[in-house]
């Protein structure tokens, strides 16, 4: 990986440009997440099951993921700067759609809508940083964005409880319409233009894909990612909160202090692992070792979460989010493997296999839970035995990134 030491960015510049990017983030990772404190709320006024609640909340991440591949062209062809702006216009408009819902399907577009117009907020940045900032910054600037997005969760979590009463659910959809189309501004008025892209010579745009694609190494890491890493993420932006609440009985409030706690951790994790990615960098540890390691400790959690009982069973959630903070080392790891003209869609490419597991995962977690018992007001075993499940599948994606003993190529940092 290089970065032209003139194009380095120093001083409050580099400081604006990571803000402008960090509030894009904030509001993805937001309405990513916020699904998980309304979903009372649409349950009651649409009747949703939980087969139908994990669809609508999963049409975000399909949507996501559908646009991954292109976005990976055209953040590649066009920059960064204008790709980010435009996008979050259109999640803009989706917030809006969702807020004037009055049908499941009018909830569903709008909710599709809004992870199209997010779907660039973190891959646009991190495309960025690597023209714009020092080799060695890398994976401590990706470990302060997700600093930034779990941010944008902890804000749905009791603020947005809080709010409800005063606003409803819809009420937050429109502020949200209006912060994105001020990231939106910030992002194409305020941001300097980008260097010159790295020539992509005569080949296709698409045809880099083949290449991410087809190394051996992209899917060591990528199986942990479609399954560890998204599953996890749909925990945090749906099923925790009715874990809280049908699982282990907790009330409204106290779920959304719950939740609040969740991604306040996950915050300081993220932050603690910006500030520790050097010194574990010195003392041995490579990124193989660190995700590994992380990832066994989420799988033993997610066990006990299954099977644990009491008032005091929500603080195995607490840890598992602290574990899970590795896997933001993975995606910049394997992405920066390839050359600089196919950042955008390695970076693109991994981040499809993430969202593409988060959208099957929210989705069939729900299909699961109501399979194995769960469909009932406060049915419990249909959701312990569908963590049981997950717990199988994603047992085996770490059984590949440890066993499969192949090695990256030269260029990987």
């Amino acid at each position: 990986m290089t970065a032209a030491g003139s194009n380095v960015l120093q001083g409050p510049l580099a400081m604006r440009v990571f803000v402008a990017f960090a509030s894009g983030y904030f509001l993805s990772y937001a309405l990513r997440s916020v699904n998980a404190v309304i979903a009372t709320d649409l349950i009651d006024e649409f009747g949703l099951s939980n087969a139908q609640l994990g669809s609508l909340s999963s049409a975000y991440f399909v949507a996501f993921a559908a646009l991954q591949m292109p976005l990976g062209v055209w953040l590649d062809r066009f920059g960064s700067r204008r790709v980010d702006a435009s996008l979050l216009l259109i999640a803009a408009c989706g917030c809006a759609v969702f807020a004037l819902a009055h049908s499941v399907t009018l909830l569903w577009v709008g909710r599709a809508l809004i992870g199209i117009g997010v779907s660039g907020a973190l891959m646009a940045s991190l495309r960025a940083f690597r023209f714009w900032y020092a080799p060695a910054r890398q994976q401590q600037l990706a470990a302060w964005m997700l600093v930034a997005g779990t941010l944008g969760a902890l804000v749905t979590t009791v603020p947005v409880q809080l709010a409800l009463p005063a606003i409803g659910w819809r009420g937050v959809f429109w502020v949200a319409a209006a912060l994105l189309c001020a990231s939106s501004g910030a992002i194409f008025l305020q941001l300097p233009r980008e260097p010159a892209r790295a020539p992509h010579g005569d080949e296709s745009p698409w045809a880099g894909y083949l290449q991410v694609y087809g190394d051996p190494y992209f899917w060591r890491f990528g199986l942990v990612s479609l399954t560890v890493q998204s599953s996890f993420i749909a925990f945090q932006g749906l099923w925790a909160g009715p874990w809280f609440r049908r699982v282990l009985g907790m009330d409204a409030d106290s779920a959304a202090q719950a939740l609040f706690l969740f991604n306040l951790v996950l915050m300081l994790g993220y932050l603690a692992l910006g500030s520790a990615v050097p010194k574990l960098a010195r003392h041995g540890w490579t990124t193989l070792r660190v995700v590994a390691s992380g990832t066994a400790l989420m799988l033993l959690l997610e066990l006990a979460i299954a099977f644990a009982h009491g008032s005091w069973a929500w603080l195995l959630w607490l840890a598992l989010a602290l574990a899970t903070t590795v896997h933001t080392l993975s995606h910049t790891h394997v992405s920066l493997a390839f050359p600089e003209r196919l950042t955008g869609r390695a970076y693109s490419a991994f981040n499809l296999l993430a969202m593409g597991g988060v959208f099957l995962a929210q989705w069939l977690f729900g299909v699961t839970v109501d399979a194995l018992g769960g469909a009932g007001e406060h049915g419990t075993d249909g959701f312990r035995r569908a963590m049981l499940v997950w717990v199988a599948l994603q047992f085996v994606a770490l059984l590949v990134l440890v066993f499969w003993r192949v090695q990256p190529g030269k260029e990987t940092t």
